[in-house]
C-alpha cells in the first residue's frame, strides 16, 4: 500500500478536519458522519471528473476496452514489481502500466490485427501474468483486494495524491483535446496540418495508463472499464456537441459516484464501486432511448 509521506499526512490533518467539519454542516445525513465515508466521498469528487473525462476520449477512439486492458496488467505490474525488490506498488503498477499501454497502441498501429483482438491479447497475458506471479505459495489472498478495491477505505494520507491529480491530469486532457479530436476524426487532416499522431496517441493512453493505475486500488481491477466508460457512453446518447460530451460525462460520473457510495451504505455495507458503476448502468439505459431523438 502506498501512501503519502508522514510529514504530508501531517499536514492535511487539521485542513482535513476543518473540511469535515464543512461537510458536517453541508451534509447532515447519517452517512457523512462516519470518517470513512467522507474520505471515500472526497475520493470519488476527485476521481470520477478525471476518469469522466478521460472516458470521453476512449468512447469516441473506440478505444472502450482499453481500460480493461490496462487495469489487468495493474496485477502484473504489481508482480513484476515484487520480483525485481520494488516496495512501492504504486511506482510498479504506472511504470508498468505506461510500457503496456504504448506496447498496446504501437501494436495497433501496425494493422497486423484488428484492435480488439490486440487488446484481448494484452488483457488476457497482463491478468494471467499477475495472477501467476502473485499466487506463488498461496500468496494471492493479500493481493485480492486490487480486483475489487474499496473506495471508503482510502486514507487520509492518498487524498493528497488524489488532489494532484486531477489539476494535472485535467489539464493534459485539454492540452491533448484538440489534436485527441481532430485524430479521431481525420488522422490524415491532422497529420496534414502538422500533429504527430502517433505521439499524441502515446501520450494519450500514457496518461489513461496513468489515472487508471492511481484509481485501480479504489476502484479495482474487475470494475475500472465500466467507470471509465460507461458515464462517458451515457453522456453521448445526449450530447449534441464535443463540449456537452465532456459536461455530461462529467456530471453523470459525479452523480453516479456519491449516488453509489450512499446506496452501498445503506444497502448493509455493500461494495461501493459494484454499486457505483450499477448506477452508472442505469444512466446509460435511461438516456439510450433519447440517443435518435438527440441526433
Amino acid at each position: 500500500m502506498v501512501s503519502a509521506p508522514t510529514g504530508s499526512r501531517r499536514k492535511l490533518v487539521q485542513p482535513l478536519t476543518t473540511l469535515y467539519s464543512v461537510m458536517n454542516t453541508l451534509l447532515p445525513f447519517e452517512c457523512f458522519e462516519l470518517d470513512f465515508m467522507k474520505r471515500g466521498l472526497l475520493a470519488i469528487l476527485l476521481l470520477t471528473p478525471l476518469l469522466a473525462l478521460l472516458g470521453t476520449m476512449a468512447v469516441n477512439r473506440r478505444m472502450a476496452f482499453f481500460s480493461d486492458a490496462l487495469g489487468h496488467s495493474a496485477l502484473a505490474g504489481v508482480g513484476i514489481g515484487m520480483l525485481l525488490g520494488i516496495q512501492n506498488q504504486l511506482i510498479s503498477m504506472i511504470i508498468f502500466g505506461v510500457l503496456w499501454a504504448v506496447m498496446i497502441s504501437r501494436i495497433n498501429r501496425t494493422g497486423g490485427a484488428s484492435a480488439d483482438t490486440i487488446i484481448s491479447v494484452f488483457s488476457s497475458t497482463g491478468i494471467a501474468a499477475g495472477l501467476l506471479i502473485l499466487s506463488r505459495n498461496g500468496s494471492f489472498a493479500k493481493y485480492s483486494a486490487l480486483l475489487a478495491g474499496d473506495i471508503v477505505s482510502v486514507p487520509e494520507g492518498d487524498l493528497l495524491w488524489l488532489l494532484l491529480a486531477l489539476p494535472l491530469g485535467v489539464a493534459a486532457w485539454a492540452l491533448l483535446y484538440n489534436r485527441l479530436l481532430l485524430t479521431a476524426v481525420n488522422p490524415a487532416l491532422a497529420q496534414s496540418r502538422g500533429v504527430s499522431t502517433k505521439w499524441v496517441e502515446y501520450a494519450f493512453v500514457s496518461l489513461v495508463a496513468v489515472v487508471v493505475m492511481l484509481s485501480i486500488r479504489w476502484v479495482g481491477v474487475l470494475l475500472i472499464n465500466a467507470l471509465l466508460i460507461l458515464p462517458a457512453a451515457a453522456a453521448r446518447n445526449i450530447s449534441r456537441t464535443a463540449a456537452q460530451h465532456a459536461l455530461f460525462s462529467v456530471l453523470i460520473g459525479l452523480f453516479c459516484g456519491v449516488a453509489g457510495l450512499v446506496a452501498s451504505y445503506y444497502l448493509e455495507n455493500t461494495g461501493a464501486g459494484a454499486a457505483i458503476v450499477l448506477c452508472a448502468a442505469a444512466c446509460y439505459a435511461v438516456t439510450l432511448p433519447l440517443r435518435a431523438k438527440v441526433r
